[in-house]
């Protein structure tokens, strides 16, 4: 199967039929969070999984909330689904 017929998000166009120019893609699951906004809670997320996950393509939020403390302090979270392309084993 390519990226197409996965359906990922944003990788249309990237592998053409007929072509030797195959892709595998994984998808992870991640949640970010903040206390300033959902978009800061969606860049912690992005960044942290970025520290030990190369090549990341595409991220797709999924989900957003907000958690109210016992002190009543709102913590945005973002539900981030995150793809990333397998390395050829050299």
């Amino acid at each position: 199967m390519t990226a197409i017929d996965e359906g990922l998000p944003g990788e249309s166009g990237a592998c053409v039929e007929g072509t030797d120019d195959m892709s595998v893609y994984r998808v992870i699951d991640v949640i970010g969070t903040s206390s300033d906004s959902w978009e800061a809670a969606a860049a912690t997320a992005i960044k942290t999984a970025g520290e030990s996950v190369r090549d990341l393509r595409v991220g797709e939020v999924v989900e957003q909330d907000v958690h109210v403390t016992d002190d009543g302090a709102l913590v945005y979270r973002t539900k981030l689904r995150l793809s990333f392309k397998y390395e050829a084993q050299q």
